[in-house]
């Protein structure tokens, strides 16, 4: 194989250049099942894309009561105490190259990690979780939470989703206890982050979408503090960086609410890569 040129600009995470790579290695495809499309649910061609021009788009027909978004807003805080703080998702090793270095290349970077990597496929898991849990369908949830703790593509990111996952779960039945969820936590067993939102959303009766929602504006705002202790970046900056990022979040969350399982697919190479060096990164403040 021929020397793989990663190159990071604010609208693409990751192009792949090279001269000798097999063509069936340079255009992945991932298996999709239109059957599998739950009724009511959007045509699975909006799942693989953002829609053109946009537009905002409606994620819920429902409005959440006062009560959900309290639990929400807890359960989403920086301050549950999941340790989210400790992962930078690679962002330490990109920032140490100087590939991120202020708001407008950390926006493209996020940017991506939402549309084409963790972002996207997180909140498929979360919610085919959800609807898994609705359904009473204990085999898909544990379909669910093994190719959500297989997909980590590092074994930092399977840590960083893993140990929020079991911290999330472990934290949330202190305090709202469900035997349901007591079971997914049986036997210290360890729970992909997004796995363990969506099934404590459905047992408590969240609404998906804003789960989701809140879900995608946590991933995204984690990213954000990282980068704000990293480049660094002030406060300002920071708040900046999130508001660029608003009109997005909603429109990725829209698309994956339409995607199932065989949707599941990422294309954010850099990132995984930054992952991997970060392993072996001289000084880190970050587990990832």
């Amino acid at each position: 194989m021929g020397m793989v040129t990663i190159i990071t600009t604010p609208t693409t995470v990751a192009k792949i250049i090279s001269s000798e790579m097999p063509t069936d290695q340079k255009q992945a495809s991932f298996p999709r099942s239109r059957e599998s499309v739950t009724p009511g649910r959007e045509s699975a061609d909006s799942c693989m894309g953002l829609r053109p021009g946009g537009e905002d788009i409606k994620v819920a027909d429902n409005d959440i009561n006062p009560f959900q978004l309290a639990r929400l807003m807890i359960w989403l805080s920086p301050a549950y105490p999941v340790g989210a703080y400790s992962y930078s998702h690679g962002l330490e090793w990109v920032v140490e190259t100087g590939r991120v270095k202020n708001v407008e290349t950390l926006v493209g970077w996020i940017e991506d990690l939402l549309v084409h990597g963790a972002g996207r496929s997180d909140a498929i898991f979360l919610a085919e979780t959800w609807r898994a849990f609705s359904a009473g369908d204990m085999r898909l949830v544990e379909d669910v939470a093994e190719l959500a703790a297989a997909f980590a593509p590092t074994s930092e990111r399977r840590l960083e989703t893993l140990a929020q996952g079991t911290a999330f779960l472990t934290a949330t039945l202190a305090a709202w206890s469900k035997p349901q969820l007591e079971a997914l936590a049986a036997n210290g067993r360890e729970v992909a982050y997004p796995v363990a939102v969506g099934a404590s959303a459905a047992v408590h009766g969240l609404p998906l979408a804003e789960t989701t929602q809140a879900y995608a504006q946590a991933f995204a705002s984690n990213v954000v503090s990282a980068a704000v202790r990293l480049i660094p970046l002030g406060q300002s900056d920071g708040l900046r960086a999130l508001a660029r990022l608003e009109p997005l979040i909603p429109r990725v969350v829209a698309a994956a609410l339409a995607c199932t399982l065989d949707d599941v697919g990422g294309a954010a190479i850099a990132a995984d890569i930054a992952s991997m060096r970060h392993e072996t990164q001289y000084t880190r403040l970050f587990r990832s």
